[in-house]
């Protein structure tokens, strides 16, 4: 039923981004940054013979601090994207209620 709404929406042509919809794409943008931080150092040590913790920390420290500023950020934006969806939903309530 609800996959049917969906459709049913982009076939009129009314799909409409909110903002709570906003707020989790950033969030789901922030843990494929995360994850691809990972995916990453994995791939670089993938010839290595033996693994270790120190090992892993070292081919982490090798890819960076950037994805986990770009990520933070993301996460940050997702978060203050769906508190302000429902603060303008909230609002919308009470100037309805009254």
């Amino acid at each position: 039923m609800f996959i049917y709404g969906i459709i049913r929406f982009i076939e009129k042509g009314v799909f409409k981004m909110t903002r709570r919809g906003t707020g989790i794409a950033f969030i789901a943008i922030s843990a494929f940054l995360i994850s691809t931080k990972y995916i990453s150092a994995a791939i670089f040590g993938s010839g290595v013979s033996s693994w270790s913790q120190d090992l892993f920390d070292g081919m982490l420290s090798y890819v960076g601090y950037t994805l986990n500023i770009f990520s933070v950020l993301s996460l940050l934006v997702g978060i203050l994207y769906i508190v302000w969806g429902e603060y303008e939903e909230l609002k919308l309530k009470r100037i309805t209620n009254k």
